[in-house]
């Protein structure tokens, strides 16, 4: 397992380090690790302990990060590592992002192999997902680094809980992203995922400044956080900071790590979210984990036309142009699209690397 240094780090007087990476700025004597437990004090610095080391790699649909307006229909290989920043106590991953285990990491690949077997497979990007790439940057800047020579995309799948300077250090090797927006609750927040709601916030409110494109998904839990009244707040607040054309996507929750007692979304609770959010005035709203074709078509803002009908990650109909106009009145979708819809579809394919 390769170990390597870090940068946002410093010193404090009664002789621990703080790490800066992450509002929960640790703070370590020598040999801790952090909340994270893959970012270490050794030999009075930072460093990451999982640089080069994986939980498995992936091919997936893009859609499955969820982007639906990101190169639509291409292939990502995904990957993520151990640890996370947060506690969320319905963690759909936590079998990964709650591992304490990281010498069981098996698979490994440096980011020149990473960014080669991307493009030998097909792929138009590569995902930092499954745990949150915050708290490996290191490994998934050099990957990023290592894809683009090769004009491959980077892709991060986050909950956007990252300080400032690490933050705009990182979103420069970064194309895409998916910010999980646990909840529009601070005490949501506190509870449940051990962060802070605004600080989220202040990461959405950045990207916006940027060309990263990104999209943000809510899970909604039954009886947590799919109240009209917070659901309301949450899509004023995109509204105003964000503008109409974030694509919002609202998932289904199943029962899961520390939250088994609770039962799965209704279908209809999604359909109500939805409802709730186009009337607030965003225009591409989502419906995921379930099978919801009207929930995952793309309407075109100008004709009203469906641009592109879904159905879980498989695209059944494609009315774009290859830079993304609408088919019928020419309407520019907001997003990325490079060519023609790609045709992976929903399969996921396992693969070895390295």
């Amino acid at each position: 397992m390769a170990v390597v240094a870090t940068a946002h780090w410093h010193p404090l007087d009664d002789g621990r380090v703080q790490c800066d990476v992450c509002p929960r700025n640790c703070r370590l004597h020598e040999g801790q690790r952090g909340f994270c437990f893959v970012r270490e004090r050794r030999d009075d610095r930072i460093v990451l302990t999982t640089y080069g080391k994986s939980s498995g790699f992936c091919v997936d649909p893009i859609e499955k990060k969820p982007l639906n307006h990101f190169l639509p229909g291409s292939a990502v290989l995904s990957f993520g590592t151990a640890g996370c920043n947060l506690g969320c106590r319905f963690c759909q991953n936590w079998d990964i992002s709650k591992s304490r285990e990281i010498d069981t990491l098996a698979a490994a690949a440096g980011p020149g192999e990473l960014a080669a077997a991307a493009e030998r497979l097909g792929c138009r990007s590569v995902a930092f997902t499954y745990n949150d790439p915050v708290i490996f940057m290191e490994y998934a800047m050099d990957v990023a680094d290592a894809c683009r020579e090769r004009g491959i995309k980077a892709v991060a799948v986050s909950a956007g809980y990252m300080n400032p300077a690490p933050r705009e250090e990182f979103y420069r090797h970064i194309d895409a992203a998916n910010i999980d927006l646990k909840a529009f609750s601070e005490r949501f927040y506190e509870k449940v995922t051990f962060a802070r709601l605004d600080a989220v916030l202040e990461t959405l409110e950045y990207l916006r400044t940027t060309d990263v494109w990104f999209e943000v998904t809510t899970l909604l839990i039954p009886g947590q956080n799919d109240g009209d009244e917070e659901l309301h707040r949450q899509c004023e607040w995109l509204l105003e900071h964000l503008g109409p054309d974030v694509p919002l996507h609202f998932s289904a929750f199943h029962p899961d790590f520390k939250m088994r007692d609770i039962p799965r979304t209704p279908p209809e609770t999604l359909s109500r979210a939805r409802r709730i959010a186009h009337d607030a005035g965003l225009r591409f709203v989502y419906t995921g984990n379930v099978h919801d074709q009207g929930g995952q078509t793309t309407a075109c803002p100008g004709c009203g036309a469906a641009a592109i009908v879904r159905d879980w990650y498989d695209l059944l109909d494609y009315g774009l142009t290859d830079d993304g106009r609408c088919r019928r009145c020419g309407y520019a979708m907001p997003g990325m699209f490079d060519g023609p819809a790609g045709t992976w579809g929903r399969r996921r394919l396992p693969v070895k690397i390295g």
